[in-house]
């Protein structure tokens, strides 16, 4: 056959969730259940009456039928009013456009900021699908080095010298995925400063915002200025913040000049948000405040089970973790994460993700999403990974 694929596409690596799945079907039960720490899924089930809303509008007629591209109005209106009480300022329902999943928020902005042959900058390392997305749509990406001793934060030196390079957009995941590092506002601050005299977008991916510890307060002021900057941009995720990611809905705050850019290219790919979900969490939004802080609260107990687990674990480091996520550096020199993670997920039962999936030089860690994982499973973790060399 001499057609060929789309050499953006057919250079892509497999979706290393699926492969970390299928290295876990191997495991014969042998030390307990399967521990996965791999997917980052929400660990709880929706609420009840998300759920009895979720029904009712998907048995409505008035949600089958075509929406508005940029979302429902009554699901904008809603998130302003939440947008508010965590930044201390209005916001407007015309900065607001719902899509498919924080990944298709991603996707249109970036494909309304950027094209083939532009340069978009991600943090090393960096969320998988950012990456993958800038490489199907031939945007050159250049690495922000993190280092592993300042928490996997980015420097303003290494942020300037992106920027310099002729970047368009600089994309910043807070709090973040792999590492689960929760970026201090000042820096925050700063990096935007760079960007504007950089004349580059900055886009920060607050999805797992909802689950830091709600001890940090307002997590940056970023966004609780007057007015918006056309230069800034929010992704949030009500799929995380509310567990229906099955149903796939984000939110992205920008200037209005650039929400219409990204209504055009909304129009264009008509995959817009489902109305049903739309409509329900519409209702739920502005009622459920006590539940979500509840289970940041839970997943906050979890991150102090998993730092606990891992200091009876002398061999192994927690590089960095918040909301989700852990980065953790493993103690099998000479192996790669790849290796690591199956051997873990066949022999011991434990899913990770190796840390090698999220960029370059990081053989050494795997990615460990606890959220998932109650306390008292992550509390068996230190005692099933003593079990275990390589």
């Amino acid at each position: 056959m001499s057609c060929s694929f789309n050499p953006r596409v057919a250079s892509l690596s497999l979706p290393p969730i699926p492969a970390v799945f299928a290295w876990g079907r191997s495991y014969d039960g042998a030390h307990g259940s399967l521990i996965d720490l791999s997917q980052a899924a929400p660990g709880h089930p929706p609420h009840g009456d998300l759920l009895r809303w979720l029904a009712e509008a998907a048995g409505s007629p008035d949600a089958c039928g075509y929406g508005a591209i940029e979302g429902e109005l009554s699901l904008r209106q809603a998130y302003c009013h939440h947008l508010e009480g965590v930044y201390g300022r209005a916001f407007a329902p015309e900065h607001i456009h719902i899509t498919s999943g924080a990944n298709q928020a991603f996707v249109c902005t970036v494909m309304a900021l950027a094209g083939k042959g532009d340069k978009v900058a991600l943090t090393n390392p960096f969320y998988f699908n950012h990456e993958t997305t800038l490489s199907m749509l031939g945007i050159e990406v250049v690495p922000v080095q993190c280092d592993a001793d300042e928490g996997f934060l980015p420097s303003l030196s290494s942020v300037t010298a992106a920027l310099q390079s002729g970047v368009k957009v600089l994309a910043l995941v807070t709090p973040n995925n792999p590492t689960g590092a929760v970026y201090p506002k000042a820096l925050l601050q700063e990096i935007f400063t760079l960007c504007q005299a950089h004349d580059a977008w900055l886009i920060v991916d607050e999805t797992y915002r909802d689950f830091l510890d709600p001890a940090f307060g307002r997590p940056h002021d970023l966004f609780a200025n007057p007015g918006w900057p056309e230069g800034l941009i929010q992704i949030y995720s009500f799929s995380k913040s509310f567990a229906i990611p099955g149903h796939r809905l984000a939110a992205v705050t920008a200037g209005q000049e650039t929400i219409t850019q990204i209504v055009k290219v909304m129009d264009n790919v008509q995959i817009c948000a489902p109305r049903a979900a739309q409509i329900a969490l519409a209702k739920a939004l502005p009622v459920l405040d006590g539940w979500r802080a509840d289970n940041a609260a839970e997943i906050a107990r979890r991150t102090l089970a998993m730092q606990q687990a891992f200091n009876a674990l002398p061999n192994w480091q927690l590089a960095s973790m918040g909301a989700y996520f852990a980065f953790a550096r493993h103690p099998y020199a000479g192996k790669s994460s790849a290796e690591v993670a199956e051997f873990l997920a066949k022999r011991a039962g434990i899913l990770t993700v190796p840390g090698g999936f999220f960029g370059t030089d990081l053989d050494g860690y795997l990615r460990l999403a606890f959220a998932n994982v109650d306390c008292n499973t992550i509390a068996t973790l230190s005692e099933r990974l003593k079990a275990f060399e390589m």
